[in-house]
Formats: C-alpha cells, sequence, structure tokens
C-alpha cells in the first residue's frame, strides 16, 4: 500500500514537488515533513512511502520488515509509476509541470524514473542521492545467493533488516536499466544534484562520476552537510544545512520553469 501525504500550496502553484525517500527511510522521518511543508509555498507537494519500504503505523520502528526485506527497484518504480499515473489524471494536480525530489536511494530512483519517461519530468532534484544502485556489500550477496536472505543494521532503531535474494536477482537480472552512468550520458531532462560536504565518500564518488560525464549537471556541495543535512529523527529541528537544500531546491526550480516558459 502506498502511504501519501499532501502538502497544499500556500498560494497559485507553480509546480508538482514528488518526494522519494531513501533506503531505510519514509515520508515522515526526521526533515521529510518540514522540508515538504517549506516547499509547498507555491508548489503543490507530494510524499509518499514505497510499498515495500518496510514502515507501518509506528515511525519509530519498522514493522513490515518482510516487504522490506522484498522491496526491489522494479518494485519501486512500479509504485512511482501508480502515483505519478494517479497524480496526473488529478484534477488539483495533473497540469502542473512535475519535479521529483529524491534522497539518498530515493535520488537513483528518481532519475531512473525519469530517464524511463522522458517528457513526463521537468526536472530532478537529487538531495544526497545515489548513481549505483548496488547498495549490498559482498558478505550481503554471499549471504543472500547461499542462504537466501541477509541483513542490513538499522543504526537508530538497532533492527537487523533483512534482504532477500530477490533483491540481488533484481540487480542482475536488470543490469543494463540500472547502470545510472551510463544511461544519463544521453538523458536531457534537467538534473541537479545537491550533496553534503560530509556526506559517504561512496556517494560523493558517485556524483563526481556523473558530472564527469555530464559537466551540465550541477553539483552543488554544502559544507558542514552530512548525509541528512544534519537533520534527525524524530525531527529535532532545522539546520543551517538544510536550509541551504531547500532553497538551492527552490531556486532550480525557479530556474527550469523559467527557462521553459521562455522556450
Amino acid at each position: 500500500m502506498l502511504r501519501c501525504s499532501h502538502f497544499p500550496a500556500r498560494s497559485k502553484a507553480k509546480s508538482l514537488i514528488v518526494i522519494a525517500h531513501g533506503f531505510k527511510g519514509f515520508k515522515d522521518w526526521g526533515m521529510f515533513p518540514y522540508a515538504a511543508a517549506e516547499l509547498s509555498a507555491e508548489h503543490e507537494v507530494i510524499t509518499f512511502n514505497f510499498s515495500h519500504a518496510g514502515i507501518g503505523e509506528d515511525l519509530l520502528n519498522f514493522t513490515e520488515l518482510e516487504k522490506f526485506a522484498r522491496n526491489t527497484y522494479s518494485r519501486e518504480i512500479r509504485d512511482m509509476e501508480i502515483l505519478l499515473s494517479y497524480l496526473s489524471q488529478h484534477p488539483k494536480f495533473g497540469a502542473l509541470p512535475v519535479f521529483l525530489l529524491g534522497h539518498s536511494r530515493g535520488g537513483g530512483d528518481c532519475l531512473l524514473y525519469a530517464l524511463e519517461h522522458p517528457g513526463e519530468i521537468a526536472g530532478v532534484i537529487s538531495w544526497n542521492g545515489v548513481t549505483n544502485l548496488d547498495l549490498f556489500n559482498e558478505g550481503q550477496k554471499r549471504d543472500m545467493r547461499e542462504k537466501g536472505r541477509s541483513h542490513v543494521l538499522n543504526g537508530r532503531t538497532g533492527q537487523q533488516m533483512p534482504l532477500d535474494a530477490v533483491l540481488l536477482d533484481d540487480l542482475e537480472r536488470h543490469a543494463a536499466r540500472y547502470n545510472l552512468l551510463e544511461r544519463m550520458k544521453d538523458a536531457h531532462f534537467p538534473v541537479i544534484l545537491i550533496q553534503g560536504s560530509e556526506d559517504g565518500d561512496h556517494l560523493r564518488r558517485g556524483s563526481a562520476q556523473l558530472t564527469a560525464l555530464r559537466p551540465d549537471i550541477p553539483w552543488v556541495q554544502i559544507p558542514g552537510g552530512n548525509h541528512t543535512f544534519g537533520a534527525k529523527h524524530p525531527f529535532a529541528g532545522t539546520t543551517p544545512q538544510l536550509e541551504e537544500a531547500l532553497e538551492l531546491t527552490l531556486q532550480f526550480v525557479d530556474r527550469i520553469l523559467a527557462e521553459s516558459a521562455a522556450s
């Protein structure tokens, strides 16, 4: 089931912004409700949980771990197709330009969705996003192959979250489809990478690789920003790094809309 939240525009809406959470994330995690509310000054904003994100009614612990264990990229893209198809037919949202904002793994989902739906997305905003969709280490892959299941620790909750072999099967079966760096070489939709200077090395290397291939994609690095721009769950208030990410996001959306209107 897709759980969604709507943050109505507080003035005439310029666009629709759809926010995709990351691995071990959910729509009500820490900064997302605040960020959505801030972005809704002049935009309709939708946040949602992927159907197999693993989160239920308890917003502190994951209670749907068997779903989490089977949450493939194929399933996440299908979730986005269902949601965005519905929104495109909605009288309030259907005529608005659509921007995708993805955090971490959600950034990779947004790039993949836009690659597969050319002309549908006005732009993609990646917050500390992945460019390599393979998030598993060799030990996890070995366990998935040999035992059918591995685990990943949730550092916040202490839960060992299951990872079933279907995740690895999906990655291997769709290796060409999921090769974002190769596919982005020929993409034409607008993208911005917004990343903390203290984000993980592997994610920063991925951003460097993408922008080396596509120098036209801006990579804005926020000094002192970590993977969540300093935000925590439960939300303890905003941070200067989160405020900068929000301002950069709004500037990007306004620029793309202005360029579209002028063309």
